[in-house]
């Protein structure tokens, strides 16, 4: 179901733009909200998405840097790939849906966000619970000892060692690897109240799975500039879809939700 009745608003772009929205007692809702964020939030601050057109994908063969295998075969050109990566993220900066998903920790007591991106644009947004579904690209880890897990800012290069002696490689989860942390991004989404998509294709599983949770079970918003059509949930009450990009569209659900769902 779309709701063409979700216009904009002014909306400000700082971090507390949520701040004058709250209640003159400061009484923040106990009610939990829970964000799944793709590529397409990121994009808006300068970090290309995968797979757009022009995307990651277009450029890279998916098999020769993003695998297990690839990392066997050519451990070199794996870590060239995502070092390019890092180095990226520090070039870029939060955009105003960071922000103001950010800002819901002002009207809420619980905001859990589950990301598949890799960068740190929600933490430094100022978001306090986030899960990396994906991983993180500011992390390293032990190639053999998963557990063995670094900050890590700089290129990572081959002779780079766990204290275990083991080869560093990126704390990514690549293609064909099992998601670690979905299990805890199931029972997240199991247990909200409000659920937000933002900027995803629903196309990477299992994180598209997430959706089945959430979606006819609680009031919840798909914000995607061309969103995926989905079976099964065209009259799906309470599921708002709202075709603009993340920087338009987030602050327009945030407004949404504050006047109709917000639970003091």
């Amino acid at each position: 179901m779309q709701d063409e009745n979700l216009t904009a608003q002014a909306y400000p772009r700082t971090q507390h733009a949520m701040a004058m929205h709250t209640t003159k007692t400061g009484t923040k809702s106990k009610q939990r909200v829970v964000v799944l964020t793709g590529a397409g939030i990121s994009a808006e601050s300068g970090l290309a998405t995968f797979r757009d057109p022009n995307g990651i994908w277009a450029q890279y063969n998916i098999d020769e840097v993003a695998t297990p295998t690839a990392w066997r075969r050519n451990p070199a050109k794996v870590l060239d790939f995502y070092n390019a990566r890092r180095r990226q993220i520090f070039e870029v900066q939060p955009n105003a849906a960071h922000y103001a998903l950010a800002a819901l920790q002002e009207l809420f007591e619980e905001v859990h966000i589950i990301t598949q991106n890799v960068d740190d644009l929600h933490e430094r947004a100022g978001s306090k619970h986030i899960l990396h579904l994906h991983g993180e690209l500011r992390k390293a880890r032990s190639s053999q000892y998963p557990e063995l897990v670094y900050p890590w800012d700089g290129d990572i290069h081959l002779g780079d060692l766990c204290e275990r002696s083991a080869q560093l490689r990126p704390h990514i989860v690549w293609f064909e690897e099992e998601v670690p942390l979905f299990p805890r991004a199931v029972e997240l989404t199991q247990q909200a109240d409000i659920f937000i998509v933002v900027g995803t294709s629903l196309l990477v599983y299992p994180a598209a799975l997430l959706t089945e949770y959430a979606f006819g079970v609680v009031p919840s918003y798909y914000v995607d500039p061309h969103p995926r059509t989905l079976p099964g949930h065209e009259n799906t009450p309470h599921l708002h879809i709202i075709p603009k990009s993340a920087t338009e569209g987030v602050p327009i659900a945030v407004e949404h939700l504050q006047q109709h769902y917000l639970k003091l």
